[in-house]
């Protein structure tokens, strides 16, 4: 975090006072944020000392900008974890990171039992929060890295992915040129921020290009939306069910000078984006990234609508993506296989035991990432779900992205989810939940509708179940966990009821 915040200290130097950042507190200017971080740095320095690594309760507020610059001052790695982290969820951290320095909200802290593992500082830093450490074990352990943001955990124990501040600066580099931002340019920050890309692309791109941050602390779309008018907000990046649910809250053409939204990060239909688009009045770009390997496609903002909807982007220049085949070799365009990319906003590793522990690399340099995509003559991809994301029914493999892909286009279905249904004959059998407002949707015109599509029979939803929305996790995308649960929970209900 170095030289963002040398690039901070030379704004101020030159006069620089303007906002940096505006959350639910209200405005911070570029001095004042300097300062607090500064304050926390000296008040962290005589406990843990340099190259400390400093935890902090990532929220979406100026106090994570100012965390930022004091792990900066320090010389030390930034991590990141949500203030609904449970105590167990704390410990599992603490156990992987082996942070030097834990900085939070009071109550927040006495939750973490944070008293237990540090000895605490007897100052308030960051206008009333509290901060414990000890001496610091030196930043070399994390091989280069800056940040350290906490996977959402959704299936099983979170992962520290350790991000380097070059990688920052290139994904955000390439989003703002992509996007065509200009300095100054307003950006929403709606995603949490305790994820590694969150963080890029909410705090260090608008730090990076030199405009102000609008924080949205807690979600609520028709806030959102009003808030995102009213700051005159020119670019953000959330994931598919936000830009949805921005648009039902929204007026027509209410943020029409929004520049472009991208959207990421899970299942994704082109007429239902089409349709958000068009209602906000804004452009949204379809891409496909994750935290090991940030942002890393977009399309262009002149692109057509079945490229920049229907399509997950290109790959930024220097970044290199391919589809394998089960024993690795590159499979020619047009065919769907294995994801592994390369390029310079791959990560160093994750956290475990308190250092960096490098990913599983092929022998030349690519990173498999769990997707199966197709890679199109013209340089496009367009991702086809995840290699384990699959129902056994009968002994029959069925592609949940495929199936959705067909539901998701019935012209009623705003949002949806398959999930497997455990089942003691076939093993599984296929469910369906689907946010509508047609309240007249049932299961005989959705396979209607897919039987016009020409999926095959054996691959149709055999329950559908109406929610007023899908599960989501702490930074907003589904929850295919909590999804599957839900739907168990119905089926259970309908069947003995």
């Amino acid at each position: 975090m170095q030289e963002l915040v040398a690039d901070l200290d030379r704004r101020a130097a030159a006069g620089a006072r303007g906002v940096v950042a505006w959350d639910a507190d209200g405005a911070h200017t570029l001095g004042a944020v300097l300062a607090a971080g500064t304050q926390l740095a000296e008040a962290l320095a005589g406990a843990s000392g340099p190259g400390a690594t400093v935890m902090v309760q990532a929220d979406n507020s100026w106090r994570t900008v100012a965390a930022a610059v004091a792990a900066a001052r320090l010389g030390g790695v930034l991590a990141l974890i949500s203030r609904h982290a449970t105590g167990v969820e704390f410990v599992q951290a603490c156990e992987d990171l082996d942070p030097d320095a834990v900085v939070a909200a009071p109550d927040t802290a006495q939750g973490w039992a944070v008293a237990d593992k540090y000895p605490a500082l007897s100052v308030d830093v960051l206008a009333g929060w509290s901060a414990a450490a000890r001496p610091a074990r030196g930043s070399a352990r994390w091989r280069g890295g800056a940040v350290i943001g906490l996977t959402s955990g959704s299936t099983g124990r979170a992962k520290g992915v350790v991000q380097s501040e070059a990688a920052l600066r290139y994904a955000g580099r390439c989003t703002i040129d992509a996007v065509g931002l200009r300095p100054g340019d307003p950006v929403a920050a709606m995603v949490p921020m305790s994820s590694s890309a969150a963080f890029c692309f909410g705090l260090y791109l608008p730090l990076l290009l030199g405009s102000p941050i609008v924080f949205s602390e807690r979600w609520d779309p028709a806030a959102a939306v009003a808030r995102m008018a009213v700051f005159d907000v020119r670019w953000t990046m959330c994931v598919p069910t936000m830009a949805l649910q921005l648009a039902a809250a929204g007026r027509a053409g209410e943020l029409s000078r929004v520049r472009a939204m991208t959207v990421g990060g899970g299942p994704m239909d082109t007429g239902a984006l089409g349709r958000a688009e068009r209602h906000l009045g804004t452009r949204i770009l379809r891409v496909f990234g994750m935290s090991e390997c940030l942002g890393h496609t977009t399309p262009a903002l002149d692109d057509p609508e079945e490229i920049r909807l229907g399509r997950d982007g290109r790959p930024f220049p220097g970044t290199e993506l391919r589809a394998v085949d089960v024993d690795g070799t590159p499979l020619p365009p047009g065919e769907t296989g294995r994801a592994q990319v390369r390029g310079p906003s791959l990560f160093p590793g994750y956290a475990r035991d308190g250092r960096t522990v490098p990913p599983e690399l092929t022998p030349d340099g690519f990173f498999a990432t769990g997707d199966l995509i197709v890679v199109h003559g013209d340089g496009t991809v367009s991702v086809r779900g995840r290699e384990k994301e699959i129902i056994i029914r009968g002994g029959r493999n069925i592609d949940i992205a495929e199936v959705e892909h067909a539901v998701a286009s019935h012209p009623a279905v705003d949002q949806m989810c398959v999930v497997p249904l455990p089942d003691d004959v076939l093993g599984e059998r296929i469910g369906v939940l689907v946010v509508t407002t047609d309240e007249t949707l049932e299961l005989p015109e959705l396979t209607r509708h897919l039987a016009e599509r020409g999926l095959s029979k054996a691959k149709w939803p055999e329950f559908l179940f109406r929610v007023p929305a899908l599960p989501q996790n702490r930074v907003g995308k589904l929850s295919r966990a909590e999804a599957a649960r839900l739907a168990q929970d119905l089926h259970a209900r309908a069947t003995t009821g």
